[in-house]
């Protein structure tokens, strides 16, 4: 999740990637579409295991929209389904064309806004639809003062532990301070598990690993006056800390390089003791077949976080086309149906609303992650700078813990405060 924001452009893709401007017929915003058929081009991240496989991005989004026009004759959805790795690209290449979707369902926002490509939430999403959103999500979809942005998926992150391999190294409970973490590891270690911490800073989500660390030493992106704060004292102390972690062996190996489902299926797979996951964890540890493990607060340097990252992504519409009035249809139909459930169910991530938190309410293995929602931190999404910031930190973060921490968070801090 989370995570993904659009970045710089991808050459040689503009022929692949072309969408039409609209449907066939242009029927404007008025509602009324008469029997002319509207084809609303959608543009969606695959939250599965990829094309072909039962949980694939295409099989979810084809049940939704299925439905949809069985319920709407005269409206179509065409989804296209990329991949996160690659979606950041690809639609900055159809934004730099001219060629934008109708919907777009992703990891932010803001830097669309600052262009002024979107509707406004109130646009196209019914009142009680927006007012059955989790209040503080739908703040962080406002850009001075305005929605843009409507929450789509939300997550949570605790620490997840191996309790076998806890208990073949004599580790009574989980860690709660970051040197009590270190111990652990190094015990880890010494009854032969080959990564006692798993520390993904590779570029899948590099940046919110480095969050958590970040708030367990009082840091972050930014400081509590909304200025950029990368290379912060705090935030060097804490690469600092975490870079004595891998030099002594005692995470996964060459972290920069390793992306975080990598690092739960090794989890899964009996490889490492302790990792930072969230309820999307959770499927990949079943199909691994392992059950025996705990769910604990993030360790932060003095004691657990009182906090934990809370991750948004979401899912929005582009004005240029003129189909206001068909998207608020099929926002309406998603939220309020069993879509929204569904991709609860299918992905183990966290409704948006409050309707959708009391209907998992019961679900135990949800529940840490559920009760840490409320008291969250998020990435500054509200700031279009994050668009570009937040590429920098992922293809580049990973290096503070194998060169000089100040120096690669010395030159982020650069990128944030250059940003246009």
């Amino acid at each position: 999740m989370n995570k993904k924001l659009v970045g710089g452009a991808a050459l040689g893709l503009a022929t692949m990637l072309v969408l039409s401007s609209c449907g066939s017929g242009d029927t404007g915003d008025t509602g009324d579409t008469g029997d002319t058929q509207v084809t609303l081009k959608m543009v969606a991240a695959d939250y599965g295991d990829g094309p072909g496989k039962p949980n694939s991005g295409e099989t979810f989004w084809k049940g939704v929209t299925d439905a949809f026009t069985a319920a709407n004759p005269n409206i179509k959805v065409e989804v296209q389904v990329i991949n996160w790795n690659d979606i950041d690209k690809q639609v900055a290449t159809m934004v730099q064309n001219g060629q934008v979707p109708d919907i777009l369902q992703t990891g932010d926002y803001s830097g669309f806004v600052e262009d002024g490509l979107l509707y406004k939430v109130d646009e196209v999403l019914s009142p009680n639809v927006s007012g059955d959103m989790l209040q503080k999500f739908a703040d962080f979809g406002k850009v001075d003062g305005a929605a843009y942005g409507i929450p789509f998926v939300s997550s949570a992150r605790a620490l997840f532990y191996n309790k076998d391999l806890f208990e073949q190294a004599k580790i009574t409970e989980p860690p709660k301070t970051w040197d009590e973490l270190k111990a652990a590891a190094e015990k880890l270690k010494a009854a032969g598990v080959t990564q006692p911490f798993g520390l993904p800073l590779g570029q899948e989500e590099a940046q919110g690993e480095s969050f958590l660390w970040m708030l367990g030493n009082g840091g972050g992106y930014k400081d509590a006056s909304g200025k950029w704060a990368i290379d912060s004292a705090q935030n060097v102390e804490t690469f600092t800390y975490m870079k004595g972690l891998v030099d002594a062996g005692l995470t996964t190996p060459n972290p920069g390089t390793k992306d975080r489902k990598t690092v739960w299926e090794d989890f899964g797979a009996g490889k490492v003791g302790m990792v930072n996951g969230g309820p999307m964890s959770i499927p990949i540890f079943d199909a691994a077949g392992l059950k025996n493990y705990g769910v604990a607060p993030i360790p932060g340097k003095s004691g657990p976080l009182d906090t934990t990252l809370g991750v948004m992504d979401w899912i929005m519409a582009f004005n240029k086309n003129g189909h206001a009035a068909e998207i608020k249809k099929f926002f309406d139909f998603f939220y309020t149906g069993d879509a929204a459930q569904k991709i609860s169910d299918t992905y183990k991530l966290l409704p948006v609303t409050n309707g959708g938190i009391q209907k998992l309410s019961g679900d135990e293995k949800l529940k840490p992650f559920l009760d840490a929602l409320p008291n969250a931190s998020f990435y500054p999404f509200q700031d279009p700078k994050w668009a570009t910031v937040n590429p920098a930190i992922k293809q580049t973060i990973g290096g503070a813990v194998k060169d000089d921490p100040a120096k690669v968070l010395g030159e982020l801090q650069k990128t944030a405060e250059a940003a246009g």
